[in-house]
């Protein structure tokens, strides 16, 4: 088990989300305190990873540099906090090219534990969509949904099938890390 590890989804937890994807640098905007969330989380010794499907690259909807920008942007940000990502692992893939990376598939969070040599079970899955949290229970992680992006509808959807009924729920990742930190310290 390796709890040094928080995972996150992308859009809808760091970031704002859309229908009609985020396709730009420009559109990509940080939810309010996801960036002092995370420079939070890596100044209290967590490494933190980012695991996003994007099929807008399948899609041809934006390209590699395009989606490199956003990252850079991303970054950046964190950087002003004296922070930053330890690893981004990305799904170009469109749903229906039957790909092992594209969540809930364990493609990214398999290829995270032989990069850095880790065992991802243990660590905290930060999701907004049920594909996030099934990923997390198949690589035995944490889930933990937020409300922002696609989290409402996601627990609605919960709530219904009585699906992943003991999973966390937070406002926001603010809320969740400022609970992890404090729990953390008592």
């Amino acid at each position: 088990m390796n709890s040094a590890w928080i995972v996150l989804d992308r859009d809808g937890v760091i970031n704002f989300d859309s229908d009609d994807y985020i396709k730009s640098a420009e559109e990509w905007r940080p939810l309010p305190g996801s960036i002092d969330a995370i420079a939070k989380l890596k100044a209290a010794g967590y490494k933190v990873a980012v695991v996003t499907n994007q099929s807008g690259l399948g899609r041809g909807l934006f390209d590699l540099d395009d989606l490199e920008a956003m990252h850079e942007k991303m970054q950046a940000l964190l950087a002003e906090e004296h922070a930053s990502i330890d690893a981004i692992f990305y799904c170009p893939h469109a749903p229906d090219d039957n790909c092992n990376c594209r969540k809930p598939a364990t493609g990214m969070l398999d290829a995270l534990e032989d990069e850095f040599s880790v065992d991802i079970s243990g660590a905290y899955f930060v999701g907004d969509s049920l594909k996030d949290l099934q990923l997390a229970v198949k690589k035995q992680c944490r889930p933990v949904l937020v409300l922002t992006g696609k989290g409402k509808l996601t627990q609605n959807s919960l709530e219904k099938t009585q699906q992943l009924k003991d999973t966390p729920v937070f406002p926001d990742l603010r809320e969740f890390v400022n609970t992890l930190l404090k729990g953390s310290n008592s």
